[in-house]
């Protein structure tokens, strides 16, 4: 008899290993990806208002005043972002520009309630957001298309 249980629990053991080891590779995705949403518990998607404000406020030192006249400026280019992605009838590319032209908006009516030493602020850090997002599209320095112009495929390094 013990020798049949000894034979099951390895028989199951075998088994349990190679799936327990598949799962392993998908958790490193979860919530988008190594390191990211970490800030936020591992949530993906886009912040809601109140945790952009909240975000804004500590980042910035946001005036409970600045936070009141901030807050519906986020809501309501949250409502617009929505909007344009379920609009169907755009394209990826008209859809995105359309994103870019909101957040712009957002972000100079943002800008407009900052003091002087909110705004130097305020600039650094979308400047330092467009230079990632331009690294990220390879079209930056340091990209991983960087120094490929062409639309042919890097020369290789022996």
């Amino acid at each position: 008899m013990k020798s049949s249980h000894k034979f099951l629990f390895l028989l199951a053991a075998s088994l349990a290993v190679p799936l327990l080891a598949m799962g392993a590779p998908a958790a490193l995705f979860q919530g988008g990806g190594y390191g990211a949403g970490q800030e936020r518990g591992g949530q993906r998607g886009p912040m809601s208002p109140d945790e952009e404000l909240k975000r804004l406020t500590k980042q910035f030192n946001l005036t409970a005043d600045q936070q009141s006249k901030i807050k519906p400026i986020l809501e309501d280019q949250q409502k617009k972002m929505g909007d344009v992605r379920n609009d169907s009838s755009l394209d990826r590319q008209t859809m995105r520009s359309k994103m870019m032209q909101i957040r712009q908006d957002s972000n100079d009516q943002i800008r407009a309630l900052l003091d002087d030493q909110q705004k130097a602020k305020f600039d650094k850090m979308e400047q330092q957001r467009e230079d990632r997002m331009r690294g990220q599209r390879g079209g930056g320095p340091g990209g991983p298309n960087a120094g490929n112009s062409g639309g042919s495929a890097p020369a290789p390094q022996n």
